[in-house]
């Protein structure tokens, strides 16, 4: 988790903070996590439009 929080550039208990599912993070909180464990967001669109209802 440390090493995370470093290479996302938060301190580590911000990063706990934000994955605790008590507050809700900042997207760019979110973007910087993702970045440092590898992954990345990505937004398509929903095929069905009831489904996005």
């Amino acid at each position: 988790m440390a090493s995370v929080a470093s290479e996302a550039g938060v301190s580590r208990e911000s990063l706990y903070k934000s994955l605790s599912g008590t507050t809700k993070p900042e997207f760019d909180t979110v973007r910087k996590v993702l970045n440092a464990v590898g992954v990345k967001l990505v937004v398509e669109p929903i095929d069905d439009p009831v489904k996005a209802a």
